[in-house]
Parts: structure tokens; C-alpha cells; sequence
């Protein structure tokens, strides 16, 4: 039904068109999709940040009629400890729909990067991108939903290609989960380690947790960056969330839908 979570060209890692990926929903059977190309920092300032270009975004969104989809128009932000300047200044330079809050950079490195994951155990680097992640949530307020909770399982260099469980980090990820609710900010179902690391990022116990603790906002994301995997494991996904939630949700001016399931 909903995929708020899709990147084309006007990301920098982005390969499909807006147009390939808004006639890709409609024939997945999708009513409602969201763009949400990168605005991306590493949480090392003195290193290059892969940031959206406004000219080609409007571009790409503003003029994008696909009839039979509803279409949104977002961003992926990359939080860090020291870009909420730069977040208050993208969101002043037009109206978006929706933005998602991601941590894709810890210690100045991708978990993507081979380098990031050198020195640690798995459980080692699991836990300190969730450290980076409760950082984050700390001190960023204007986002709506935190993205993909556990990325940094998806990385090729993820050597048991398991991803992160609930169960293993109860401690710290409850200090997340309870930030979020209290701010008011949702979480993603995220479709994209499907493929990877067998379960969806984050895993419905996370999701479940982060309902027993009073979250309510949630969204569905397949993270494509391609036409061919626009919607991907959506309606699995839909299963997960009415299972937990009872409803699924889009945005509208920063505003959450509740859709009930």
C-alpha cells in the first residue's frame, strides 16, 4: 500500500529516475509512496557529506504526476551529535512532507567501510552503532521517524550476516526506544536487509518493544534505490505492523496519517 522510504538519482548512490520509480509503485499495487533522497553528514565533520542538490530535487518531485499515486515528497537526514543547524537550515528552504532520521556514520566511518568493523566483534560493532544511535536521539528533535534501527547489520561486512536482535541489546536500545516516544517520533519497518540478513531492519521485536513502551507512529520503507525493488516486501511488512500496531502510517506536511489495518 505505502513505501515512504525511496531514493532515485537526486541521491547520491540513487540510480532509478522519479519517474521509473513512481510507475514501478503503481504497478507493485502501491497508493502512496514518499521520496526521501539523502541529505547525508558524517558524524565526522571534517570528512565530505553526500548532500541533496535543491535544484535537481524540485526538478526531479515538483512536476511529478503519476495518476492513481499519491506522491510525497521527504528526506533521509544523516544525524550526527553536530548537524542540527543543518537540519533546521534544509527544512527552511522548502515544505516537506516527511523526514526520516538515520545514523549511516559512526566514529567517522560507514558500517558499509570494511574499516568500520576492524577491532571489533560483531557484538562490538552492533553496540556501538547503537551507542552512536542514543547519541543522536539525544540531541535531534525535527525528524519524524528514526530509519532502519539496525543498518549497521546489512553491511557485506557483517561476518555472520545475522542481524542485530532485541534480546542482545535490551539495555541500550530501551533508552532509544523511550527517547523516541517521549519526543514523539516514530520508527520504520525497513525492507532492505530482507535480502541481506533475513528479517526486516529493525526486526519485529524491536517494533514490538517499542509499541509496549507507547509508540505508536510507524512507517513502512523498502529503501529501494532502483525501480526493481520499489515496494519490496510490503505486504510482509504490513502483516508485521498490524500484527504489533493495528494501523500503518504516511505523512502529510509533517503530519502523521494513521491508516488502520
Amino acid at each position: 500500500m505505502f513505501d515512504f522510504h525511496l531514493h532515485t538519482k537526486v541521491s547520491f548512490d540513487g540510480v532509478g529516475t522519479s519517474q521509473e520509480m513512481a510507475e514501478a509503485a503503481l504497478k507493485v499495487g502501491l497508493k502512496e509512496i514518499c521520496f526521501t533522497d539523502h541529505e547525508d553528514y558524517n558524524s565526522d565533520p571534517t570528512k565530505e557529506s553526500n548532500l541533496i542538490n535543491m535544484e535537481e530535487y524540485s526538478r526531479a518531485y515538483d512536476h511529478l504526476d503519476v495518476p492513481g499515486l499519491i506522491i510525497r515528497k521527504g528526506f533521509e537526514f544523516g544525524l550526527t551529535t553536530w548537524n542540527q543547524k543543518e537540519l533546521t537550515h534544509f527544512l527552511a528552504q522548502r515544505p516537506f512532507d516527511f523526514v526520516i532520521g538515520s545514523i549511516h556514520f559512526v566514529d567517522g566511518y560507514d558500517p558499509y567501510d570494511k574499516k568500520y568493523w576492524e577491532g571489533k566483534t560483531v557484538q562490538q560493532a552492533f553496540h556501538r552503532y547503537l551507542e552512536q544511535t542514543l547519541e543522536c536521539v539525544k540531541v535531534h528533535d525535527d525528524y519524524d521517524v528514526l530509519g532502519h534501527l539496525t543498518y549497521v547489520c546489512k553491511s557485506v561486512h557483517n561476518p555472520t550476516h545475522e542481524p542485530v536482535r532485541y534480546r542482545d541489546f535490551r539495555e541500550i536500545t530501551d533508552e532509544i526506544l523511550r527517547i523516541l516516544v517521549s519526543k514523539g517520533k516514530g520508527m520504520e519497518i525497513n525492507s532492505s536487509g530482507v535480502d541481506r540478513v533475513g528479517d526486516f531492519l529493525p526486526s519485529a521485536d524491536f517494533l514490538r518493544r517499542f509499541h509496549e513502551l507507547g509508540g505508536e507512529i510507524v512507517t513502512i520503507g523498502s529503501d529501494a534505490h532502483a525501480a526493481d525493488r520499489v515496494g519490496q516486501y510490503h505486504k510482509e511488512a504490513l502483516e508485521i505492523v498490524k500484527d504489533i500496531f493495528g494501523h500503518v502510517c504516511t505523512f502529510e506536511n509533517r503530519t502523521p496519517i494513521f491508516h488502520k489495518l
